[in-house]
């Protein structure tokens, strides 16, 4: 329970917990990963807006950064995903 006990104290809605396990569960060992968010609803049973509402709560709180990545040609790519250390 060590690792996730401060999302567990915390006072985000059980939607952003959700997500947050979710990215921390992809995430490589600089915490990055870049699911997209269809596939992040699809997997957790949730509709694209919930997720966006979660994504939307973990970056006001500072427990993950997202960076939208684009192509050469200028096209859109992946988002990716940062996650934080919380903030004492």
């Amino acid at each position: 329970m060590g690792h996730l006990l401060f999302l567990y104290r915390s006072d985000l809605p059980h939607r952003a917990i959700a997500v947050y396990m979710y990215l921390y569960d992809r995430a490589n060992k600089e915490m990055q990963c870049w699911p997209a968010i269809p596939t992040i609803a699809y997997e957790l049973s949730l509709s694209v807006s919930t997720v966006k509402r979660a994504l939307n709560d973990l970056i006001k709180t500072g427990y993950i950064q997202k960076e939208r990545r684009y192509r050469k040609n200028g096209a859109n790519s992946s988002t990716l995903y940062t996650l934080l250390a919380p903030k004492s």
